[in-house]
């Protein structure tokens, strides 16, 4: 099951990173006059709905199946002395979790601006933000912390 869901994990990070980078991109140059209709309305839900599945995953991962983890809560003091534990413990989690509510607080705040323009702000900056985190607290390999870019 851990191998199941780690796999799972690791390649729906490319679509949760796609969305991220398309919905910044269509934020950035959508020019719908009304909320729902536009390119940004689209690539938003994508990027939504990759960072809840991911976050499903990794709290999974993170809470019941990762030896790593419970090799952390074993020792977690420890494991703050070590960096790449910590990123794991503290760090990756806390990133993501970041990300996630960036992107829900975004979509809410865009469909309740005044105007085409303050929309088209709060997406941006919120999704920019997201997507930056996202891209940070990836475990890219030749890091210490650094996973392969895809598993099999």
């Amino acid at each position: 099951m851990y191998t199941f869901v780690l796999l799972l994990h690791s390649w729906l990070r490319w679509a949760a990173l796609v969305a991220g980078v398309g919905a910044t991109m269509a934020a950035f140059t959508d020019r719908a006059q009304t909320a729902g209709l536009g390119r940004s309305d689209r690539w938003g839900l994508a990027l939504m709905a990759a960072l809840d599945l991911q976050m499903l995953l990794g709290l999974l991962l993170y809470l019941v199946l990762s030896p790593t983890m419970e090799a952390i809560r074993q020792n977690f003091g420890a494991a703050m002395q070590d960096r790449v534990a910590r990123f794991w413990a503290v760090e990756h989690i806390s990133m993501m979790l970041m990300a996630v509510i960036l992107v829900h607080v975004g979509r809410v705040l865009a469909r309740k601006a005044k105007t085409p323009e303050a929309r088209r702000t709060r997406l941006l900056v919120c999704f920019g933000i997201a997507t930056l985190a996202m891209i940070a607290a990836t475990p890219w390999p030749g890091m210490s912390n650094g996973r392969p870019l895809f598993r099999f």
